[in-house]
């Protein structure tokens, strides 16, 4: 037989762990490794016994008392195989732990019957739609006709899952709740464990004579064609939710919701932050030096422009209102924002560069002043040496 582990390793806590501390490691590593939320797990019922063997031993003060000074041979396993756990009922332990895997009924122990899970109606299942915009499309909304596949009601039975129209039977082997409960004897005494009934396949059904198109399903895949608004500035990865859309529920549930998440392709000259949109405006270098009107792209088509004397390369501009308009929020946009990008010229000719040789001539420090600021700076690092 394999040697047992140190107490105290099996709970995870100290040798200086208080009582709360051990109880909170117990309550933990029963949740994760009880029977009924891991059935016919042979590794995960070892466990579980083993964590129930440490928790007996050290939340009992004499107990602990032995085990600290004599170790295993210091408590006797049989001496408490079937008494309380603590001083505290496994039932409300397990009732508030396991409130959702049926209890264990009111006798404070593992042999209480359990009652059957109820089965009502379920919501049917969400779908994901992603759908593909063009800029322009996002940025001012447009009209979509989309075609899904997804489980539908079977036209043919009405979901009834019957060839004839009549009412499936409830299942005789777990009486309608998909689930059947065994109660085993273990070292602890007695303990309920449930397991999918393999009759009906945790449907909860018998269908003796099942409907030709869908099977016995009540369901069918089918498509449909749905139109879709999509407002005007909706954004790379919002959700449009078509409420309904999505797949029928079990047990006259509720239809489940479409959600249709939204992708942008990007666009050759405009790119956009939440509502803003920006470009990039190459001018001339005359353009920049005297401040000219430029025509300037946005996404209503071109606007013209105002430059200040003096742009400099990589000077931005603001446009108001000239953005993206604001979703549900009538006649608000967001702003246009506008780079310009000095560009040199090539390919000059001769008489041009002896124009712009005459020019630069005519020209001081005084109208270069980043220029004269920086070999200032030089100067004023070399006098130094």
């Amino acid at each position: 037989m394999a040697e047992k582990r140190d107490y105290y390793e099996v709970l995870g806590v100290d040798r200086s762990a208080d009582e709360n501390q051990i109880k909170k490691a117990y309550w933990k590593l029963a949740k994760k490794y009880h029977p009924d939320v891991n059935p016919d797990n042979k590794e995960a019922e070892e466990k579980f016994k083993e964590a129930n063997d440490a928790y007996q031993v050290l939340s009992d003060k004499d107990k602990r008392s032995r085990y600290d000074q004599f170790g295993h041979s210091g408590v006797d396993p049989n001496g408490y195989g079937g008494q309380g756990f603590g001083g505290f009922d496994l039932n409300d332990i397990f009732n508030t732990i396991f409130g959702g895997f049926g209890g264990f009924g009111d006798l404070g122990g593992f042999g209480a019957q359990s009652s059957a899970r109820s089965r009502g109606p379920r919501r049917g299942a969400n779908l994901r739609y992603r759908m593909n915009l063009d800029f322009m499309e996002a940025a001012f909304g447009v009209e979509r006709e989309i075609s899904i596949t997804k489980d539908d009601i079977c036209a043919t039975c009405k979901g009834n899952k019957t060839s004839d129209g009549s009412k499936p039977k409830t299942c005789p082997t777990c009486q309608g709740s998909g689930q059947v409960q065994m109660v085993r004897e273990t070292m602890f005494g007695q303990m309920m464990t449930s397991s999918t009934c393999e009759t009906c396949r945790g449907s909860g059904e018998i269908i003796d004579n099942p409907c030709a198109d869908c099977r016995g399903r009540g369901v069918k895949s089918t498509s449909k064609r749905l139109r879709v608004t999509i407002p005007a500035g909706i954004n790379e990865g919002e959700m449009l939710t078509l409420r309904g859309e999505g797949e029928p529920g079990e047990l006259s549930g509720s239809y489940g919701d479409l959600y249709i998440e939204i992708r942008i392709r990007p666009h050759p000259v405009f790119r956009r932050e939440g509502a803003k949109t920006f470009c990039e405006v190459p001018i001339t270098f005359t353009q920049a030096a005297i401040g000219a009107e430029i025509e300037v792209p946005t996404i209503d088509g071109p606007v013209n422009y105002k430059l200040n004397e003096g742009t400099q390369p990589g000077d931005t501009y603001t446009m108001k209102g000239k953005g993206i308009p604001l979703i549900n929020r009538s006649g608000q946009r967001g702003d246009h924002v506008f780079q310009v990008k000095v560009e040199v010229p090539r390919s000059l000719d001769n008489n041009q560069k002896d124009l712009l040789n005459k020019f630069e001539e005519s020209l001081s420090d005084e109208n270069y002043q980043e220029r004269k600021s920086f070999f200032d700076k030089v100067k004023q690092v070399f006098s130094k040496n």
